[in-house]
């Protein structure tokens, strides 16, 4: 598929789908079985991604805990 002049691959799609099911909290046991991996160690490591907004909530819930209070 093209948008544009960027080339769309279903593989693309995939990561998209892992990057979103790790937003949306979903189980990596989950996600492991709906992106059809045998191991949750391909999934985890290659196909969801990190993001900010994931980094920003892991250290304000740190912050929150070492602190007593949530870094905004």
């Amino acid at each position: 598929m093209n948008v544009g002049r960027t080339r769309i691959r279903l593989h693309d799609l995939r990561h998209t789908t892992g990057t979103l099911l790790k937003n949306l909290k979903v189980s990596p046991r989950a996600a492991k079985e709906i992106l059809g991996h045998a191991r949750i160690s391909v999934t985890m490591e290659i196909y969801a991604h990190g993001d900010q907004d994931s980094r920003t909530e892991a250290i304000s819930k740190i912050s929150g805990e070492l602190f007593g209070d949530e870094v905004r």
